[in-house]
């Protein structure tokens, strides 16, 4: 074979392969194309309520004690909620003095220490009279006006008690509030324990003249004007006071009051008629105290720019002390029209967030995001368009016992 033919063998080889793979390109690249120009599915869109939707059987819903309720809407009280403490109302505290100068003994049961309770006449300390002349002197001046003091407590007592009856009086006819009848009486309570403190120092200053006069010195007797908390003690025994050194003070904490600070934007949009008071978590279930609005001196903090309510509480138990910090829940004025379902058909997951599980299907159960606003009489009162948003509307079914053993369930860690 010489060269011009091995050449046309190559170009014609050449020729046939280039054929070859236009062939092949052919056949493979129209079956390759075939599939693009097929229509693409849309992306399947996975809803937060198919993924969070638990069905359960007849059985498991019986021995999870499923029960249901439904999704009311309506007008609801609105309440927030402020941290108050705990004060002594004015005239509930009582200054014992020395009533002339003298050393001051133990009595025989020893002295309360501060902090006790002490009833009224109980010795808490016996004073031993000097008896100079000067002190005679001294001692009948000091009777002399004790006496006087008794007679202005007696008619302070009287026109207090003349007040208050008027007050009811007015509130039984519908004339007049709660509010005037509550600071009558305190009032009256107040000219009455003046009454009793002005008795007791009359009672001990006529044995002491009586004594002088005689020529001894037997010890006086210096006793609780009232019931109470022992708040202070100003003195030891063997100590000689002069007339009219404090000794001690008793007050007394039934009723209490508690000062709430406010911030001043806030005061007209609160209805402060009434307050509830617990404890200073306050949450739902807690319990809690009705307590009175009462009028006190004006009072406010002009750097915090709050000014301070004043409410009116019993403390029979003595559970509530001077200074204690409670939790005080005030209602708005204005009612919003909201959703709410039952408290207890609320449950929460390890990240604080809100759920309620609403029936979706028969025995099948949808768990939907919800944001408590707040709780009011056992109901959680949801905001309203986030609730709506996530598909939850009024009417609704959702679970109100057995929510929290159905999230468990759901978790894998329930029964």
């Amino acid at each position: 074979m010489n060269f011009r033919a091995g050449l046309l063998t190559g170009f014609v080889a050449a020729l046939a392969l280039a054929g070859l793979l236009a062939l092949a390109w052919s056949a493979f690249g129209r079956k390759s194309s075939a599939p693009s120009s097929a229509k693409t599915p849309p992306a399947t869109i996975l809803k937060e309520e198919d993924i969070l939707t638990i069905t359960l059987t007849p059985d498991a819903e019986t021995r999870l004690g499923i029960e249901v309720g439904k999704v009311k809407e309506g007008s609801v009280p609105r309440t927030r909620t402020f941290g108050g403490d705990v004060t002594t109302p004015p005239g509930q505290a009582i200054l014992v003095a020395a009533p002339l100068s003298g050393t001051i003994k133990a009595p025989a049961a020893g002295v309360p220490q501060a902090g006790s309770r002490v009833t009224k006449g109980q010795v808490v300390f016996q004073l031993l009279p000097l008896l100079s002349p000067d002190a005679k002197a001294t001692l009948t001046a000091a009777r002399v006006e004790a006496e006087g003091q008794v007679g202005n407590a007696r008619v302070a007592v009287a026109n207090a008690k003349i007040m208050l009856d008027r007050a009811e009086q007015l509130f039984n006819r519908e004339a007049g509030s709660q509010r005037a009848v509550d600071d009558a009486q305190a009032a009256y309570d107040t000219a009455r324990k003046s009454l009793e403190a002005a008795l007791a120092r009359t009672a001990i200053l006529s044995q002491a003249v009586g004594d002088a006069n005689k020529g001894t010195a037997a010890p006086l007797n210096i006793e609780a004007p009232t019931d109470g908390i022992l708040r202070t003690v100003s003195v030891t025994p063997e100590e000689n006071v002069p007339s009219g050194a404090p000794l001690f003070d008793v007050v007394n904490l039934d009723p209490v009051w508690v000062r709430v600070p406010v911030f001043v934007g806030e005061t007209s949009e609160l209805l402060i008629d009434q307050a509830s008071v617990g404890p200073l978590n306050l949450r739902p279930g807690s319990k809690v105290q009705v307590a009175r609005a009462v009028t006190a001196p004006p009072s406010a903090n002009a750097i915090a720019g709050t000014v301070d309510l004043f409410f009116t509480l019993p403390n029979s138990d003595g559970k509530l002390t001077p200074g204690q910090r409670v939790g005080v829940t005030l209602t708005l004025k204005e009612e919003a029209n909201d959703l709410t379902v039952p408290w207890s058909a609320v449950i929460h997951d390890i990240h604080g967030g809100s759920w309620v599980y609403v029936t979706a299907a028969p025995h099948a159960y949808s768990r939907r995001r919800v944001q408590v606003r707040h709780v009011h009489d056992g109901q959680a009162v949801l905001k309203t368009e986030s609730a709506i948003g996530m598909g939850l509307r009024k009417d609704m079914t959702v679970i109100v016992v057995g929510a929290q053993e159905l999230f468990g369930t759901e978790v894998g860690n329930g029964q």
